[in-house]
C-alpha cells in the first residue's frame, strides 16, 4: 500500500521544484523542468553515466547531475568519512574535477528530504568536529574528551569523572582502558593488547602496482598522508599523485625519480595552523 502525501510533506526545501514519481519502493527525485531557478543541460549524468532520461542539471563546477546520483555521491562520501562535497567527474580523461561544493548548492541540487538534511548535517557536524579536535567519549561516563598534546596517549578522564572519584584519573587514548605505565608515551601504554591497528595496517598490507607508472610494481597499498596521517589509497591509475580527502593536500610521498618510498613506521601527527 501507498500512502500519497502531499509535497510539502515531502520536501522541505521550496527553492527547487520537483515531480515526484511513485514506486510501491521509492520516492524518486526528478528536477521541475518548469524550475527557472536551475541550469539545464543536454548531456549525461557526470557522477553516473548508467543514469536514465531524467533533467540533468548543472553544478557551479560545470558538470551535470541528477537529483539521485548527486545524493548517492555525497552520502557515500560521508560514509567515507568526508565532509567536504567534491566533484569527482574526471576533466581531460583522467585528472578529477575535486572542486568543492557547498551544502548549501549540494542541499538544492540534491533536493534533499528532510531526513537527509538531518543525516547531513549531523554527520557533517560530528566529522568536522573530529577533523578539528582529538574528541572522544570518556571510557567511564561517555562525556567528550578533547586530546591536546597529540603526541601522548596519556589522557586525563573527564571533569564530571574526575569531581566524582575525587581524584585524578588518566586513560589510555588508544585502548581505552585505565592508563597503566609512565607517561608521556607515543607508541602505547602497559595495557595488554595496546596496539595501533592503524600503524599494524601500514606496516602489513598488501603490496600493490601501478601499471601506467614505469618502475612503480610493488608499493603497499596503504599509506598515512604525511601532513595529516589520514589513510590513504591509490585506486590503481594514473600517475602515483594522491589527494588526501582530509587535508587536501596533493601527496605523492617522495618525487617521481626517486622510486618507491618505504613502508611508514610510524603515523605523522598534523600540526594545524
Amino acid at each position: 500500500e501507498v500512502k500519497l502525501l502531499p509535497p510539502s510533506a515531502l520536501r522541505h526545501n521550496s527553492a527547487c521544484r520537483i515531480q515526484i514519481t511513485l514506486t510501491v519502493d521509492q520516492v524518486e527525485k526528478k528536477y521541475d523542468p518548469l524550475d527557472t531557478t536551475l541550469k539545464f543541460v543536454n548531456r549525461e549524468d557526470d557522477l553516473d553515466s548508467s543514469c536514465d532520461d531524467s533533467l540533468r542539471a548543472e553544478m557551479s563546477c560545470g558538470h551535470a547531475v541528477t537529483p539521485e546520483s548527486l545524493t548517492r555521491w555525497c552520502r557515500s562520501l560521508l560514509d567515507e568519512g568526508n565532509y567536504k562535497f567534491r566533484c569527482p567527474a574526471l576533466v581531460e580523461g583522467t585528472k578529477q574535477c575535486n572542486k568543492e561544493w557547498s551544502y548549501q548548492e549540494v542541499r538544492r541540487l540534491a533536493d534533499l528530504t528532510v531526513e537527509e538534511m538531518q543525516h547531513f548535517e549531523e554527520s557533517m557536524a560530528r566529522l568536522a568536529l573530529a577533523d578539528h579536535f582529538e574528541v572522544q567519549p570518556c571510557p567511564q561516563c561517555k562525556t567528550d574528551v578533547e586530546r591536546k598534546d597529540l603526541s601522548n596517549l596519556c589522557v586525563q578522564c573527564c571533569t564530571i569523572c574526575t569531581a566524582d572519584k575525587k581524584k585524578v584519573c588518566q586513560f589510555c587514548w588508544q585502548c581505552l582502558k585505565p592508563w597503566k605505565g609512565s607517561a608521556p608515551r607515543s607508541g602505547h601504554c602497559d595495557n595488554d593488547g595496546c596496539i595501533n591497528h592503524d600503524l599494524e595496517l601500514l606496516k602489513n598490507c598488501k603490496p600493490t602496482a601501478l601499471p601506467q607508472v614505469q618502475g612503480v610494481d610493488a608499493y603497499p597499498s596503504i599509506r598515512a598522508c604525511p601532513t595529516c596521517g589520514q589513510r590513504v589509497e591509490h585506486d590503481r591509475t594514473g600517475c602515483k599523485n594522491v589527494i588526501c580527502p582530509r587535508c587536501q593536500k596533493d601527496t605523492h610521498y617522495m618525487p617521481c625519480s626517486d622510486g618507491v618510498a618505504p613502508r611508514q613506521t610510524s603515523i605523522p601527527v598534523w600540526h594545524r595552523n
